[in-house]
């Protein structure tokens, strides 16, 4: 950042918030990125994914990025328009909440969405405003190490993984950013995601952000 830059997660000038979206395939290290930039304290507002998962099947750290929902209480939400999107993976149903993101937004706050491509495409075709960056592995076979490497899956979902992720890795044209995820290079990958945050910040005649 240059001498001068305003700080990461705060608005320049006369520019709205963003909302940003981080995406990619399972594997290339959404979850990590997030945390390290929760560990910056930068002023961000992280989205917390509402799911009909059961919480014993998720890992324990990983309930700092889901809110548990009974398949009534999404029902709820869902009829109340309370759902920026919404999507059904593996047979459970994830979605954003857009209250916390009106709210935040309405406080001058960038908003962090961390949802799958097909989210990714949804929001940005409901709030063009939205910042897209793709967070996306090396490679394929680098892919296929980490998520074999988990442990957490059996062979069959491991190979739908894996073959979703090739069809999304396609898609990151569609997104406005690529950030590239290197093996023990986290933070090189957190410098470049906040690179793309402030060019966007800056960038002249930016859409503001509708929700």
């Amino acid at each position: 950042m240059a001498s001068g830059d305003a700080p990461a997660g705060q608005r320049g000038p006369g520019a709205g918030p963003l909302l940003i979206v981080v995406s990619g395939p399972s594997g290339a290290g959404k979850d990590s990125v997030l945390d390290r930039l929760r560990e910056r304290g930068l002023p961000f507002h992280f989205t917390v994914t509402a799911t009909t998962r059961p919480r014993r099947e998720v890992k324990p750290e990983d309930h700092r990025f889901l809110s548990f929902l009974s398949g009534e209480e999404f029902d709820r939400l869902l009829a109340e328009d309370g759902l920026l999107e919404h999507a059904e993976v593996y047979g459970y149903r994830y979605g954003v909440p857009v209250t916390p993101l009106r709210d935040a937004i309405a406080r001058g706050q960038d908003v962090i969405v961390r949802v799958d491509v097909q989210g990714a495409a949804t929001i940005k075709r409901l709030v063009p405003g939205a910042v897209l960056i793709f967070l996306a592995p090396p490679s394929i076979e680098e892919l296929s190490e980490r998520i074999r490497a988990r442990g957490l899956d059996d062979p069959e979902t491991v190979r739908r993984r894996l073959d979703k992720a090739t069809a999304e890795l396609e898609r990151q044209r569609e997104f406005d950013h690529v950030v590239v995820n290197e093996r023990d290079r986290l933070d090189e990958a957190v410098d470049r995601v906040l690179a793309a945050i402030e060019e966007e910040r800056r960038r002249p005649g930016r859409e503001p952000v509708r929700l």
